[in-house]
């Protein structure tokens, strides 16, 4: 009988088959036409779970899309892990940027291209993978494992948050593993030890009762899109400096000794500004690194601007309406609440009297997380990364939000152990996302490390 090591090794091309499988399901959680798809996805995730024997798989229903659990607790006195991840995924526009077609897998270079190959299939697959290793070789893992996976990670996870709300017993575990980050660098394993909060609307401004003959009623009536370029540029100064009062009273900054590792960090400002940005130079607020402003400083985003004639051709109108899309990213101790109503108030304050300007609040947000790098699952994560990929792991912090981190430090009292194999180009949201396999497959073998790990520090303090 083959170790499980020697399992996973001897079938890495049926697991990467296996990804690209459901790589092939468009499960787009944004678009409502797509909610069939997200079924299929949710249903071929339940019947892999359930090839696997495991004792119990649910579908669960939700006030959105299915929650897909599943456990395994045959190791009675050992640690239960609770696993995270998501099998929704982001659109695919501008559709004409990909290579080759979002939802047909292609591997080139090394890499699987996928609309969900990074984010997050392909990473919450190796967490599967790494249990089906186990199952098939000994029939038995060294902790208990409670997986607990969500299709509506990219739109709001308002099914999720409820679940864990409504069943935190049924989800009580010793650690919690999201895997939903990803590498430092190719080869750099890391463990993301803060992700920052996320709150967000969109500023809705009207002028006229209708639109206008811009030749008739030029230079009278108030035109929303000039009120709301001047509320976007009262928002933040040349510097990129949130200008809503109070919004910087609560950021705690993050420690020297934690400073000092990310100075340490193999990061080239000039090889990140070429290859990742692409722009003619960075931006941020003077007097922090670009790690500093990507990792423990807020900001505020314009996402887009619509209304108005935007076809082909003109039209000459002053339009009646316009809005912008904004979000807020969050970091410690910033509070979701507090800063939309701070926002809001300074929307309506800046905003030009001859206009109405009020904000659609976009729901209730996440708060920031940062996690102890001393907690023994993480101690334990980071020996398990360091040997599955032959290099020390490193901590990070993460720009991004996976809001439903916060529920499990919060809620469930969980240390969350957040980390990943997606590379810093995988292009998670853009066109030619992709997964780079020799890290998908390190990946299993750091999550089976990761389980001897957690077990073998239980068994050492007991």
């Amino acid at each position: 009988m083959p170790t499980p090591v020697e399992f996973a090794d001897s079938h890495r091309s049926r697991f990467e088959s296996e990804l690209s499988d459901w790589l092939c399901i468009p499960s787009i959680s944004t678009l409502p036409e797509h909610r069939p798809d997200l079924r299929r996805a949710a249903h071929w995730l339940a019947e892999y779970l359930r090839s696997m024997d495991l004792p119990t798989v649910e579908i669960i229903e939700t006030v959105g899309q299915p929650l897909i659990y599943a456990e395994w607790l045959g190791a009675p006195g050992r640690p239960t892990l609770l696993g995270y991840g998501h099998y929704d995924v982001q659109p695919v526009d501008p559709i004409e940027l990909w290579t080759s077609p979002p939802f047909q897998p292609a591997a080139r270079g090394g890499r699987l291209f996928a609309r969900g190959a990074a984010d997050d299939k392909g990473q919450i697959l190796t967490l599967i993978a790494a249990v089906r290793a186990y199952l098939q070789t000994t029939d038995k893992l060294p902790i208990n494992v409670k997986l607990l996976i969500e299709g509506e990670e990219e739109s709001g996870g308002a099914g999720i948050a409820a679940y864990v709300r409504e069943h935190a017993d049924r989800l009580r575990a010793d650690a919690c593993l999201v895997l939903d980050s990803g590498m430092f660098a190719p080869g750099i394993p890391a463990i993301t030890l803060g992700l920052r909060g996320i709150v967000g609307g969109e500023i809705e401004v009207s002028g006229a009762a209708r639109d206008l003959h811009s030749g008739t009623y030029g230079g009278v009536a108030p035109n929303p899109f000039q009120a709301l370029a001047e509320i976007i540029t009262g928002l933040k100064d040349k510097q990129g400096r949130v200008l809503v009062p109070g919004f910087y009273d609560r950021v705690v900054a993050p420690p020297a000794e934690e400073k000092a590792e990310w100075a340490r960090l193999p990061f080239d400002e000039a090889a990140f500004l070429r290859d990742e940005v692409g722009s003619p130079a960075l931006i941020g607020e003077p007097g922090y690194t670009a790690l500093e402003r990507m990792w423990a400083r807020p900001t505020l985003e314009v996402h887009g601007m619509p209304g108005g004639f935007t076809g082909a051709g003109s039209k000459t109108v002053i339009p009646a309406r316009a809005s912008a899309k904004i979000s807020m990213r969050l970091v410690a101790d910033q509070r979701p609440a507090e800063i939309i109503d701070a926002f809001v108030a300074h929307v309506e304050a800046i905003a030009p009297k001859s206009v109405r300007a009020q904000v659609a609040h976009g729901g209730g947000g996440a708060p920031p997380v940062v996690i102890s790098p001393k907690a023994p699952a993480i101690t334990a994560a980071k020996r398990a990364l360091s040997e599955a990929f032959g290099r020390e792991a490193v901590f990070i912090r993460m720009g991004g939000s996976v809001p439903i981190v916060s529920e499990f430090a919060g809620r469930l009292g969980l240390p969350v152990v957040v980390t990943g194999w997606s590379l810093p180009d995988a292009n998670a949201h853009s066109p030619n996302e992709s997964l780079d396999l020799e890290h998908f497959h390190k990946g299993i073998l750091a999550v089976m490390r990761f389980f001897e790990q957690l077990g073998s520090a239980a068994g050492a303090t007991r």
